[in-house]
């Protein structure tokens, strides 16, 4: 029968939360793995400038990331690739299968964030990477000199429409209400960029193009207006879903699948946590992640301290 190894802590995920969270445990002398299925670095690594985390007047989110990972290892934590499929109860252990591994803790700090929802209108799917992108800072080089059109009111709609000004011919921001739900900074610097136009109370119905994206028909939800337009590129920002379903056994999630924490970041389950972006919370932000991992951290130590 082969040998379990079993860590005090793993940490599932390696964005802003999970890295923080790993940074804690490793230094406070707990054998701590991080599980994550690409690069280390979440949304960090598809934002270009971070202008709001203290300490960094402004820092590149692929250099803050590189940062943060090389801080995260700096105690000693393990770093393994691995998409988890599901976490079951064992007595005091926690054993999580990722694809044909699995892992044995006595903690699990669930890290994996969200991602961008789909509009789930014709064209999308078929367009995906020819023309219609949920990254700016991944994308946006591709579509110079084009007319750009961008889907969302929120926060990252405006901040990528006004990213994507750098390339783009013009952009055009489109929001199904009157007004737009995004910070006031980020509102004026987009009303003032003569660059960016916006469209009012209207949604998209379909995406259409030959090969790739040629124009983009959409409705005014108040008159009832459709209306047809050229654009070579569209990015959709209508918001975020958790990346949770492997824990839908647990019963540690809402209905919409955000897991329930309180303010100690624990879940209904002893000894399993949860930060950043996974998370029911108000604001999804790098510096309210790197809080959360940080006492994600410090109570995965105390649980363990106390059940040792």
């Amino acid at each position: 029968m082969e040998e379990r190894t079993i860590y005090d802590v793993v940490i599932i995920g390696s964005g802003p939360g999970g890295m923080t969270a790993a940074l804690y445990t490793s230094r406070a002398n707990l054998k701590t793995l991080i599980l994550e299925k690409g690069v280390p670095g979440g949304e960090l690594l598809n934002t270009s400038d971070v202008e709001n985390y203290p300490g960094f007047p402004t820092i590149s989110g692929p250099e803050l990331a590189d940062n943060m990972y090389k801080g995260a290892m700096q105690f000693g934590a393990e770093y393994a690739y691995g998409q988890v499929s599901k976490i079951e109860l064992e007595g005091d252990l926690k054993v999580i299968t990722a694809g044909k591994k699995t892992y044995y803790a006595y903690a699990v700090v669930i890290a994996t964030g969200s991602y961008h929802r789909k509009l789930e209108v014709p064209g999308e799917e078929e367009y995906a990477g020819r023309g219609v992108s949920y990254c700016a800072v991944c994308d946006g080089a591709f579509f110079k000199d084009k007319k750009i059109f961008v889907i969302g009111g929120g926060d990252s709609a405006v901040e990528e429409g006004t990213y994507l000004t750098q390339f783009g011919k013009s952009v055009t921001i489109v929001h199904r209400r009157d007004q737009l739900r995004a910070q006031k900074v980020l509102q004026d610097r987009a009303f003032a960029n003569e660059k960016i136009s916006f469209i009012w109370d209207s949604v998209v119905k379909e995406i259409k193009g030959e090969n790739r994206v040629e124009s983009v028909v959409f409705e005014n939800v108040k008159t009832g207006q459709v209306t047809e337009q050229a654009f070579g590129g569209v990015f959709i920002y209508v918001g975020l879903d958790p990346l949770s379903d492997f824990v839908k056994e647990l019963n540690i999630q809402d209905q919409a699948g955000w897991i329930v924490t309180d303010s100690h970041m624990k879940t209904a389950v002893d000894g399993i946590f949860a930060v950043g972006d996974v998370r029911l919370k108000d604001l999804r932000q790098v510096t309210t992640a790197v809080g959360d991992g940080a006492i994600a951290g410090q109570e995965a130590y105390k649980f363990i301290t106390e059940h040792s």
